[in-house]
C-alpha cells in the first residue's frame, strides 16, 4: 500500500562523544558522560526503525533526556542555568534545506497520543527552546518559527485524522463527522499558510500535499454537512453542500496529480491509491443522487447558490497537543558529579564552531532509515481507514 502521509526524511547529526573537561578526574563524571554518549546513540538507532515498539522509544528518549537535562539546567542546590550549556556543538542537517489491515484500538490510540506528543514536542521548541539559542536559526531551517508551526498543525491535524476514521467506523453523527472534518482541513491549511513565505523549490512539494489534504478534508466536511442537512429536512441546502464536495473532491484529483509531478524531500504520498480517498466519490454520488431525488418527490426545495456554512467548531473529539516537559535530572548528576566539570570562562569565537572546522567535518551522510513494508490489499474497515 502506498504512502498516506507525507513525511520529511530524518534529520542527519554528528556523533558526539561527551568529553567534557573537568578539574579533576572523577570516575562518576566520566560514567555519566559515557551514559550519555551510549544513550544518545541508542536513541538515534531506534528512531531509524519505524517497527520499534512506542513504548521502547519513548523509554530511550527519558533516559536520555534525563541525562541531557543536567546539560541544560543546573544540578545543583543553586538550580538555574547549567554551566555546560555552551560546552558542547551538536551539529545537525536540516530536513528541507539539505500497517495493518484492520484498525486495532489499542493501535489506534497508540497512534493517536504519539502525533499529539509530537505535536506537544514543537509546540515547546518553539514557544521555550528555541529562544534560549546563542543563534538566531537560519531561515528555512528546522527551527525556524515558520517550519515548526507546520510540524505542529501537521502533527495535530494527522491525530484529528485518526479521530474522523474513528467517527466513521462507529457511524457517529454526520454533523460531528463534518465538524471534525472541517477543523483538520483548517488545521492542513494553516500548515501550509505556514510555509507560504519560503522557497518554493524547497517546501514547495511539502506545502502541496498539505493544500491537498485540507482540500481533501474539506470535500469530507461537505459531504457529511450534507448528510446532516438531509435528515433536518433541508434538502436544497444537502444538495448544495453535496455539489460544494463533489467540486473539492475534483479539485484534490488535480492537485493528487500536482504533488506527485513535484520533486522534493521525503516520502511521497499517495492518496489518490488509498481505499480512504477512493470511497468519497462514490459516497458522494450516492448522497447526492439520493437528495436529488428526495428533493423531486417530496422537498421540492430551491437549492442555493453558495454553499452552506460549514460548523465552525466541533461539539468534542477535537485534538490539541500535549504539553512536553523535560524529565528531572538523572540521579547520575549529583552536586559532587556537576562541580567536577570544568567551563573555561570564554576567550573569543570557539575554533570548533568556525566555518573551517564544520567545512573540515564534511557533509554529514544521510540517515538510513529501515524500510517499511505495506499490504498491496485495501484495508477491511468500513471507512477505509488504515493505520501506517
Amino acid at each position: 500500500m502506498a504512502f498516506w502521509f507525507h513525511r520529511n526524511p530524518l534529520k542527519a547529526t554528528a556523533p558526539v562523544n561527551f568529553d567534557l573537561k573537568m578539574l579533576a578526574m572523577d570516575s562518576q563524571a566520566l560514567k555519566l558522560c559515557s551514559d550519555l554518549r551510549q544513550a544518545r546513540n541508542h536513541l538515534l538507532d531506534l528512531l531509524t526503525d519505524p517497527g520499534n515498539d512506542v513504548g521502547t522509544v519513548e523509554a530511550s528518549l527519558n533516559a536520555y533526556l534525563s541525562l541531557f537535562v543536567g546539560l541544560l539546567l543546573a544540578p545543583d542546590e543553586k538550580g538555574g542555568e547549567s554551566k555546560l550549556r555552551n560546552s558542547l556543538r551538536f551539529r545537525w542537517t536540516q530536513s528541507m534545506l539539505g500497517n495493518s489491515p484492520l484498525i486495532n484500538m489499542d493501535e489506534a490510540k497508540d497512534v493517536h497520543k504519539c502525533l499529539r506528543k509530537a505535536a506537544g514536542f514543537f509546540q515547546a521548541m518553539k514557544d521555550k527552546y528555541v529562544g534560549q539559542l546563542r543563534e538566531q536559526p537560519v531561515p528555512g531551517s528546522d527551527l525556524d518559527s515558520r517550519v515548526v508551526s507546520a510540524y505542529t498543525n501537521q502533527c495535530t491535524a494527522e491525530a484529528q485524522e485518526v479521530t474522523i476514521g474513528r467517527a466513521i467506523e462507529m457511524k457517529h453523527a454526520p454533523g460531528l463527522i463534518s465538524a471534525l472534518a472541517h477543523e483538520t482541513s483548517k488545521m492542513y491549511t494553516s500548515a501550509a499558510d505556514s510555509l507560504a513565505g519560503l522557497e518554493p523549490s524547497k517546501f514547495g512539494r511539502w506545502r502541496k500535499f498539505l493544500i491537498l489534504k485540507a482540500v481533501f478534508y474539506l470535500s469530507y466536511a461537505y459531504c457529511y454537512a450534507g448528510e446532516n442537512l438531509l435528515a433536518q429536512e433541508k434538502c436544497g441546502e444537502a444538495i448544495r453542500a453535496l455539489q460544494e464536495s463533489h467540486k473539492c473532491y475534483q479539485d484534490a484529483v488535480q492537485i493528487c496529480k500536482q504533488y506527485a509531478g513535484m520533486k522534493g524531500p521525503g516520502t511521497t504520498a499517495r492518496l489518490d491509491q488509498h481505499l480512504f480517498f477512493r470511497k468519497l466519490a462514490p459516497l458522494v454520488k450516492r448522497t447526492l443522487d439520493k437528495c436529488e431525488r428526495e428533493n423531486g418527490f417530496i422537498f421540492h426545495q430551491k437549492v442555493p447558490k453558495d454553499a452552506p456554512e460549514l460548523e465552525l467548531r466541533a461539539t468534542y473529539g477535537l485534538v490539541s497537543p500535549e504539553d512536553f516537559q523535560l524529565p528531572p535530572h538523572d540521579k547520575a548528576w549529583t552536586p559532587v558529579v556537576y562541580a567536577a566539570f570544568y567551563v573555561p570562562p570564554p576567550a573569543g569565537p570557539d575554533p570548533g564552531n568556525s566555518k573551517a572546522a564544520i567545512k573540515a567535518e564534511g557533509d554529514l551522510p544521510a540517515v538510513q532509515e529501515k524500510s517499511v513494508s505495506h499490504s498491496a490489499a485495501d484495508p477491511k474497515t468500513s471507512s477505509g481507514c488504515v493505520l501506517q
